[in-house]
């Protein structure tokens, strides 16, 4: 079995790390810069860094952030928010990002999937999914959660795949900030439905709930955001304790 990664997310608006529930109600949780070295000091596998208010905005993301951030890390670093062609990549690269994640361009225009994937190598793309259940479905969102999309979250994952991107991040709206635990049925779903990894976000509150998305979940990957924000989940503590319940973890 492939090792189980942590990774804590920097949700960014303004130039500073903010956090909410169900994608509202932002308070601020910190510098950027400053988390970012923190999480790698202490054993995060990766980083995600989302502009959040980018693509509402209609700008790029800051990459003089990006830039300043990834001097203080040495882990993996996945960067998103406001990228909509292939020509806003390669500076967030340059920049010191790993991969990229893509979310609302990439369902208004499907065939950007494919052109970074051609471009880049599906290694550097990641497919950001943010879906909130209504009725039996799981609807997608685009711009930060605050606009319903035509999309359903098992087929445009399994589009998103064969178009070439190289991880699902799904984020379950209605767990998000909760701290009730991950959407584990939607995320067993993808797992059996996919074979490119899948990273789940939204609802972690502890350290069982990690375990929960691995063992039950079978997610890839588990992101958390304010458990690790405001000091609640250690991550050393955090990989302690799921090694010893036989998760592998790096």
């Amino acid at each position: 079995m492939l090792t189980k990664r942590i990774i804590p997310c920097l949700d960014i608006k303004n130039g500073r790390t903010v956090k909410g529930t169900n994608f509202i109600n932002l308070r601020d949780a910190g510098d950027p810069i400053e988390l970012g070295s923190l999480y790698a000091q202490q054993g995060a596998d990766e980083l995600v860094f989302l502009d959040i208010s980018a693509t509402i905005e209609e700008r790029k993301t800051f990459s003089s952030l990006v830039k300043e951030i990834a001097r203080h890390i040495n882990i993996p670093f996945t960067v998103g928010g406001g990228i909509s062609s292939v020509k806003d990549v390669a500076p967030l690269l340059d920049a010191g990002a790993d991969k990229v994640s893509i979310n609302s361009a990439a369902i208004q225009n499907p065939d950007l999937i494919d052109d970074l994937a051609k471009e880049f190598g599906s290694q550097f793309i990641v497919l950001a999914i943010d879906a909130r259940k209504k009725i039996n479905e799981w609807t997608v969102h685009t711009h930060g959660g605050t606009r319903p999309s035509d999309k359903k979250l098992f087929s445009w994952a399994k589009e998103g795949q064969q178009r070439g991107a190289g991880e699902i991040l799904f984020t379950s709206m209605d767990n998000d900030g909760t701290k009730s635990g991950f959407a584990i049925d939607p995320l067993s779903k993808l797992n059996q439905l996919l074979t490119i990894p899948v990273i789940a976000s939204g609802g972690a509150g502890c350290k069982e709930d990690f375990l929960e998305v691995f063992a039950i979940g079978k997610a890839d990957a588990a992101l958390a955001a304010s458990v690790f924000h405001f000091s609640e989940i250690p991550i050393p503590e955090l990989k302690n304790y799921l090694s010893l319940h036989n998760i592998p973890i790096r």
